[in-house]
């Protein structure tokens, strides 16, 4: 990590100086806005546009969850915002509703930059904007900028159709920037979504530091992540002015892993087919998760639910983009219930109804696992985490898990309690 490299680094003083005192008379300082405390547990009880509520009102957001009773009040204020959460607890909507309650339309101008990790995150948080901006009294346009695709047609759009929100990959971001194409000099919200992904590669943090660099000095500054060691916390506060730092773990005990009951099986490698098509065949589910460690295992298991009659659908690496973005859809859509995935399925990626996770194959680390896992107890919910040890290094990483996330994943019984991850199911 290049520590040693000062983000703070602005390419054009003078330029992003002026530009930061345009415009700004009107937006609380941080003394004005220290300290407010909004104990909010609905989304009605924050003073958001009308467009904006009627909005979430068709999403059908009612009760705020954790993190966004402890962030949204502060976000809208226009306030630094650092904040550590698991998967799937609505970080994406507190940037989401807080950038379109401050946004200012002017044509050719951005006014908000979202910079994530992966192109399936940026399409997401694409989707979020786009539905919770629909009723808006003036047009809000939304551009993704990713890798993977013409880059002329990226130049096309910022040329002719300049949009108010940016949503991007750091590389393909950092190109545009370079030839001059993309312009943030009016920009007032930069957002780092799932940010340890970003700042612990090199490459990439190097691209969000010269992307940095482009923005004005005041602005309004929110990173969100669902693990922040104590490597990266430093490196993230760089980029801040006096944050208000969430820490889900520091507001709830085993918040983490709240709403999911784990458990473990010991089981010989040629012994996981027959357990899985077993509990798969007894456990009620809404939809499955199945996450397994290589692309030659996925597509196998995948073929061997099918000849027992549980047809799934598969996601790998080896797919092209438009391949995996639209077998991602297939199930966010309902349209499969059991999906059988590399960790590509990786943290970010909301899927609304799982409620069961099978770790077919044991991730290499905690993290990977609170990502699986994660999926089954979205917002709280009920869910079911199912985890096969196979070996000595299995057993290690599952005490880790325990250790850490200070949580007790018990031997599998043979009678499960449906109750206990059948709540979600309506």
């Amino acid at each position: 990590m290049a520590d040693n490299e000062d983000p703070l680094v602005y390419e054009d003083e003078e330029a992003t100086e002026q530009v930061a005192t345009e415009g700004s008379g009107d937006a609380p300082s941080k003394e004005e806005v220290k300290g407010i405390s909004i104990h909010s547990s609905r989304f009605q009880d924050i003073e958001f546009k009308p467009e904006i509520l009627r909005a979430i009102v068709d999403c059908g957001f009612e009760h705020l969850s954790e993190v966004q009773r402890e962030c949204l009040p502060q976000a809208v204020l226009g306030m630094d915002v650092l904040c550590r959460a698991k998967s799937s607890t609505g970080k994406t909507t507190v940037f989401v509703l807080a950038t379109l309650q401050q946004l200012e339309t002017v044509e050719n101008q951005v006014y908000v930059l979202v910079v994530c990790h992966s192109r399936e995150l940026a399409i997401q948080i694409y989707n979020a904007y786009e539905c919770l901006s629909k009723h808006m009294t003036t047009i809000i346009k939304v551009g993704v900028f990713v890798g993977g695709v013409n880059i002329r047609k990226d130049e096309e759009a910022l040329k002719t159709n300049c949009p108010h929100i940016v949503v991007g990959t750091p590389g393909r971001l950092t190109t545009l920037l370079r030839t001059k194409r993309l312009n943030l000099c009016t920009l007032k919200h930069f957002v780092l979504d799932e940010c340890d992904k970003m700042l612990q590669d090199t490459y990439m943090l190097r691209d969000v530091q010269e992307i940095f660099s482009n923005t004005p000095r005041e602005k309004q500054v929110m990173i969100f992540s669902a693990t922040l060691n104590k490597e990266i916390r430093p490196v993230c506060q760089k980029f801040m002015q006096d944050p208000t730092e969430v820490d889900v773990d520091d507001i709830e005990s085993k918040l983490t892993l709240r709403g999911v009951q784990q458990h473990y099986v010991k089981l010989k490698d040629d012994e996981k087919n027959g357990k899985l098509f077993e509990l798969l065949g007894v456990l009620e589910f809404n939809q499955v998760v199945i996450f397994v460690r290589s692309i030659a295992r996925c597509m196998a298991l995948c073929e061997s639910l099918g000849e027992q009659n549980l047809p799934a659908i598969a996601i790998h690496f080896s797919m092209t983009e438009a391949e995996r973005l639209s077998r991602y859809q297939q199930f966010n859509d309902s349209k499969e219930r059991i999906l059988v995935a590399t960790h590509w399925v990786g943290r970010g990626m909301a899927i609304e109804r799982v409620n069961i996770v099978f770790n077919y194959d044991m991730p290499e680390n905690s993290d990977r696992y609170l990502d699986r896992v994660a999926y089954a107890g979205r917002f709280g919910t009920q869910g079911l985490g199912i985890t096969i040890v196979t070996d000595e290094k299995d057993v290690k990483v599952l005490n880790d898990v325990q250790e850490r996330f200070d949580v007790s994943i018990t031997p599998l019984s043979h009678e499960i309690d449906l109750s206990s991850h059948t709540k979600i199911c309506q």
